[in-house]
């Protein structure tokens, strides 16, 4: 696993875990998890093959 598909999948975790707390209590700024889950998977699929 590459850096880009590592940072990817960091992204996209952060991301969905801060959708789902966001579900049950809202916060500032929750929006932004949707953003990270999206950029995450665009690095995880963009990251290539690892060699």
């Amino acid at each position: 696993m590459n850096s880009l598909q590592a940072v990817g999948v960091a992204l996209t975790v952060a991301g969905v875990v801060g959708y789902v707390v966001g579900v049950f209590a809202p916060y500032p700024g929750r929006g932004f998890s949707v953003t990270g889950v999206m950029v995450g998977l665009t690095f995880l699929s963009i990251g290539g093959v690892a060699r």
